[in-house]
This record gives structure tokens, sequence and C-alpha cells, in this order.
């Protein structure tokens, strides 16, 4: 799966982090691993300009999506087939995000998961227009969102562990042999 981030916001963000939310969610939802996806960091006055001209809405917003037109229609890019999907553009607006990131009570990197996945969902052809659709979106979002967090925590313990481990058997002359330990080779059993 293609991912290409680009950060022109001017916020230092871990663009690592943004971009693993994006394959969580888009191999949560089944998207084919050809998959090719853009995920744009702006300025207030580019995501502005974005949401007076494509939405007709004065100001700056948090999150946009830009779905590809070529893309067929009639096949949802999250269904089973052959070829790459070309899904489309994210926009995410930092400096934006940070407001609402300190309103909802945590931080800006979780405000940018929860857009990311936001974007990603809408882009998979998901809305919030109707009561039933947003009912429906916004459960889809907190469960991606929630096994995303579980994920990253287990993943980061296990590094924790995985580092633990390997002092362990530093001090005791077992040092890991692994690859990038000048190419010793594995023992073999």
């Amino acid at each position: 799966m293609s991912i290409e981030i680009a950060n022109e916001s001017g916020v230092g963000v871990d663009e690592t982090s943004i971009v693993s939310a994006a394959r969580f969610a888009l191999d949560r939802m089944g998207v084919s691993p050809l998959a090719e996806l853009s995920v744009l960091l702006v300025e207030l006055d580019v995501m502005a300009d974005l949401h007076e001209r494509w939405m007709d809405l004065p100001g700056p917003t948090d999150v946009m999506a830009f779905p590809m037109d070529e893309l067929d229609s009639a096949r949802r890019p999250d269904a089973a087939g052959l070829g790459p999907a070309l899904l489309g553009d994210i926009v995410l607006c930092p400096a934006f995000a940070k407001d609402q990131a300190r309103k909802a009570g945590h931080g800006l990197l979780d405000e940018l998961h929860l857009l990311t996945v936001h974007g990603v969902l809408h882009l998979l052809g998901y809305d919030h227009a109707e009561p039933a659709e947003e009912r429906e979106m916004f459960t889809l979002q907190n469960r991606i969102l929630g096994d995303f967090r579980t994920a990253t925590a287990e993943a980061e313990r296990l590094a924790v562990q995985r580092d633990a481990d390997s002092k362990v058997l530093g001090a005791v002359g077992l040092e890991d042999s692994g690859p990038q330990d000048q190419g010793h080779p594995e023992p073999t059993t």
C-alpha cells in the first residue's frame, strides 16, 4: 500500500504515526494492498481556501477528503479486485486540529489520527449528512481508532520488552545476534 505524506503546515507532527493510522484504517476496511493514498498537511489559509473553493463554506476546517474522480464508481475502493486503486487525497490542518484536540482533552496527534481515519472513511464513500449515516460512520471510526490505539500500545509494550530482554542478554553475554549484529549468522537448531 502506497501512502505518501507531505507536511506543508509548519507544524511539527509525527508523520510516520499518521501514515500508520491511515494504513491501519485501510487494512481494517479491507482495501487492496495496491491502493494509493496521499495525505497533505496544510496551513490555515490553504485549508480555508480549499474549504471555500470545494465546499462553498467560509474559513478553514480540520479535514477534507478528495476521492479520485477516475475511480470506477460502480466498484468501491475497498472491494476485492485486481489492480491498484487510486483512493485520493486527505488534507489535514494541524493548526485547526490543535484547538479541537485541546477542547476534546487529548493531544494533537490523537486528533490527527481521528481526522485521518475520518478522511479514509470519506474516501471509501462514508458520509455523515444524515443521522443514520453519521451513526454508521462514527461507530466505524471509533472502532477503528480504538483498535489502532490498542495495536499501537501493544507494539510499544513489545518494543519495551524486547529492549529490556536485549539489555539482560547483553549483561550476561548473550547479546542478540540478529542481522544488525555485524552480519553474524543466526544460530540454527
